[in-house]
């Protein structure tokens, strides 16, 4: 275990929340001068924190504690329906493990779903420095996993490969591939993953009730939140 009485923790101003409108949010980082391994961030992960880039933080508002850490343990995980029917819609997919993504065929897949998803959000207009700086591999634990449909890219799961399980930090798709819904595909795939490599868990990072955003990961049961600082589990 490390010692994280000793890491520094530095505090944005009061800003508009991106997620819930009239609230303010305010946000706590870890020390970027700080020295992470895959233990620490692993041990940081348990307590609710997230990656961007290369910081770590957690939302730390006066008052509102509205965004909850959410996990999936997936050896208790069981697909639903409608996610035993995405599996099997996905299922002429080329699935792969890469080491580098900053290229400009993932970049403009990455653009275009930021056109296509987001250009009402704090990500837009998309740009290269962006796409790098966001999705930048750290402290030798990040994974890209890239879908194939005859050759042509049409999804990224970026995610982090903890002591305890898989941390999906972002995933970016061919909009007009909709029918396929391989946003949900990417995380039933991280799923199967985790569970072929013995982890325990996929992170999925915050939850929040009353965003419609968030509503998704709801739908992956069992699911773990961080309450009051207790994983509980929803079954």
């Amino acid at each position: 275990m490390s010692d994280l009485s000793s890491l520094k923790l530095f505090a944005t101003a009061p800003h508009p929340c991106s997620y819930l409108a009239g609230e303010e949010a305010t946000t706590v980082f870890i020390d970027p001068a700080a020295r992470i391994d895959q233990a620490l961030y692993s041990e940081l992960s348990q307590l609710g924190f997230r990656r961007s880039g290369g910081h770590l933080y957690r939302p730390h508002c006066a008052s509102c504690q509205a965004c909850i850490s959410c996990r999936i343990p997936v050896q208790l995980f069981r697909p639903s329906r409608s996610q035993k029917r995405c599996i099997k819609r996905n299922s002429d997919l080329d699935i792969a493990l890469v080491d580098n993504i900053f290229t400009d065929e993932h970049y403009q897949l990455y653009a275009d779903y930021i056109h296509a998803r987001h250009s009402d959000g704090d990500m837009y207009p998309p740009t290269r420095e962006q796409f790098e700086t966001f999705l930048s591999p750290e402290w030798g634990a990040t994974r890209y996993i890239e879908y194939r449909l005859k050759g042509q890219l049409v999804g990224v799961a970026v995610c982090d490969q903890l002591n305890d399980g898989l941390s999906a930090v972002y995933t970016f798709f061919d909009d007009s591939q909709s029918k396929r819904s391989l946003g949900a595909y990417a995380i039933l795939a991280q799923i199967e993953k985790a569970h072929a490599l013995g982890l325990k868990y996929v992170y999925l990072g915050y939850w929040i009730r009353h965003c419609r955003k968030m509503a998704y990961k709801t739908q992956y049961r069992p699911l773990e939140m961080l309450v009051n600082k207790r994983w509980v589990r929803l079954n």
